[in-house]
C-alpha cells in the first residue's frame, strides 16, 4: 500500500474491482501527509472514491497554509484550476459553517443566561435572596445565597438599582432599561400574571394584549428562544417549587414594592 496504493486505486477503479479499490481508499486514508493530499485529492475525485475526497479536502483545509507551499498545490494552480476552485469554495463553506455554528453557540449561551436571569427574578420576588425580597417579606427574612448566586446576585443589585435611580423616569438609564426589559419578557414568558409576584407582570400583559398588532416579530423570536432554553434547561435540572400567592397591590408609580 505504501508503494502502490495510488497505482491499484487507479487500477481498481479501471477493472471495476470493488474489494480492491475499497481497500485501496481505506489504505491511503490512512497514509494523507500535506505533501501527497493533492496528489490524492485528484485521484480521488478522478476515480470516483468520494470517502477519500472528502477526507482529503478536509486536511487541505486544516492545514492550508502548508498545502499552499507544496509542490502538489503549485502544479494544481498551473493544470488543474477548476480543482483548486473546489478546494477554495469547500474552504470558504468550511469557515461560513464554523461562523454559523459558532454565533449558534453564542445566541443559545445568551438565551440559557436569559432563562436563569427569568428564574432568578422570579425566585428574588416569591421566596427572596439574601438582600432582596417580596414587599410582603420581614426585613432580615430573606433566605441565603441560592444556587445561581452568581446570577441572582446580579439581578438583586439592578433592582436595587432600580427602585432607587432618579433617571429611569425620563428613560436616561441604561442599567434601568435593561431591568424593564427583563420585567417584559418575565411578563411575556409568565403563565400566571394574575398571582405572579413579579413586578408589573400583569399591566405589561394586559398592554401587549391591547397592542397585539404593534408586536414586533425579533421580541417574539426572543421570547420563544428563551422559552425553548427555559424547557431545555429544566430536562437538567429539579424545578424551582413556587407557591401560588394572591396579587399584591402596585403602589402609586406603578411598580410593586421590595423589601430591600
Amino acid at each position: 500500500m505504501e508503494k502502490y496504493g495510488i497505482h491499484l486505486l487507479a487500477l481498481s477503479h479501471v477493472y471495476l474491482v470493488p474489494l480492491l479499490k475499497q481497500k485501496c481508499t481505506k489504505g491511503l486514508a490512512q497514509r494523507l501527509t500535506i505533501e501527497n493530499v493533492v496528489d490524492v485529492l485528484q485521484l480521488g475525485r478522478l476515480c470516483d472514491a468520494p470517502d477519500l475526497y472528502l477526507k482529503c479536502m478536509n486536511l487541505a483545509y486544516k492545514n492550508f497554509k502548508a498545502v499552499e507551499s507544496t509542490e502538489g498545490w503549485k502544479f494544481l494552480q498551473k493544470h488543474d484550476p477548476l480543482l483548486e476552485l473546489q478546494i477554495l469554495q469547500f474552504i470558504d463553506e468550511a469557515e461560513s459553517r464554523k461562523k454559523r455554528t459558532r454565533r449558534h453557540r453564542e445566541e443559545q449561551s445568551l438565551y440559557l443566561q436569559l432563562s436563569e436571569a427569568m428564574e432568578c427574578l422570579e425566585h428574588i420576588c416569591t421566596e427572596g435572596c439574601t438582600s432582596v425580597g417580596p414587599y410582603d417579606m420581614e426585613a432580615g427574612k430573606q433566605k441565603g445565597p441560592c444556587n445561581k448566586f452568581s446570577t441572582c446576585r446580579g439581578i438583586q443589585l439592578l433592582i436595587q438599582h432600580f427602585a432607587t435611580c432618579k433617571k429611569r423616569v425620563n428613560g436616561g438609564c441604561m442599567r434601568c432599561k435593561r431591568m424593564w426589559q427583563l420585567l417584559k419578557l418575565h411578563s411575556s414568558i409568565c403563565e400566571q400574571p394574575d398571582v405572579c409576584k413579579v413586578p408589573l407582570c400583569r399591566q405589561f400583559k394586559l398592554k401587549a394584549h391591547q397592542e397585539r398588532r404593534g408586536h414586533d416579530s425579533r421580541w417574539k423570536l426572543l421570547v420563544r428562544k428563551v422559552v425553548s432554553a427555559r424547557a431545555m434547561s429544566s430536562l437538567s435540572m429539579p424545578k424551582r417549587k413556587r407557591e401560588e400567592e394572591p396579587r399584591e397591590a402596585i403602589d402609586s408609580h406603578g411598580i410593586r414594592s421590595f423589601r430591600l
